[in-house]
């Protein structure tokens, strides 16, 4: 086993990852995948960042990560449930033409069991998921009104979010009833990961 960010992953799964970041190291000069001051600290900020989403949700059958973007957290997770035989395949839903292309790319590479939608989130018919995971989309009112179209009823929300978590908390339950478990995140002691369930529109 292989220490990543402070969770342990085969020497199967390390490689996986390593060769993703040698893809988004390779296409983002093009499409700019991630902030050019961060790809030196890829595995901290991005890699180790989408990790922990994984444990949260123990088992699914349909996770759904909307604004993919560079894979961050869809491609990761779906490296991550490569061992688990208990775990479905990953939906990307993403807009941008060439961030899709990226994605596919990623999966065909490293025979990935996920797909990609390269559509606008809205405009999808509801996926049912059981997961909907996002970073960096939107604030918690956009993410709220997203996963409330595409998440089951009993199903769970995982939204990374910056030091500014808790006034876009404030902000959300204005407009939404919910609950929410914040957990404190393992990469940034100020941003955390929303657990978020029983979401309904007030």
């Amino acid at each position: 086993m292989i220490d990543v960010g402070g969770d342990s992953v085969s020497r199967e799964t390390f490689e996986r990852l390593e060769s993703f970041v040698q893809l988004v190291e390779k296409w983002n000069p093009k499409i700019n995948l991630i902030s050019k001051s961060s790809v030196s600290a890829i595995w901290d900020r991005h890699i180790a960042d989408s990790m922990q989403l994984y444990g949260l949700v123990p088992k699914f059958n349909v996770w759904l990560d909307i604004g993919s973007g560079g894979g961050f957290p869809g491609i990761v997770i779906s490296i991550l449930s490569m061992e688990d035989s208990g775990n479905s395949a990953i939906t990307m839903v993403e807009s941008d033409q060439r961030k899709s292309a990226f994605l596919r790319t990623v999966i065909r590479e490293l025979g990935l069991a996920a797909t990609v939608i390269s559509e606008r989130i809205e405009k999808i018919p509801s996926l049912n998921a059981d997961v909907v995971s996002a970073r960096a989309l939107s604030d918690l009112s956009g993410l709220l009104r997203y996963t409330n179209q595409h998440l089951r009823k009993d199903g769970v929300g995982l939204f990374l979010k910056g030091a500014k978590w808790r006034e876009e908390h404030e902000e959300a339950q204005r407009e939404w009833s919910y609950s929410c478990e914040p957990i404190k995140s393992l990469t940034d002691p100020l941003a955390a990961v929303l657990k978020i369930k029983d979401i309904t529109h007030v």
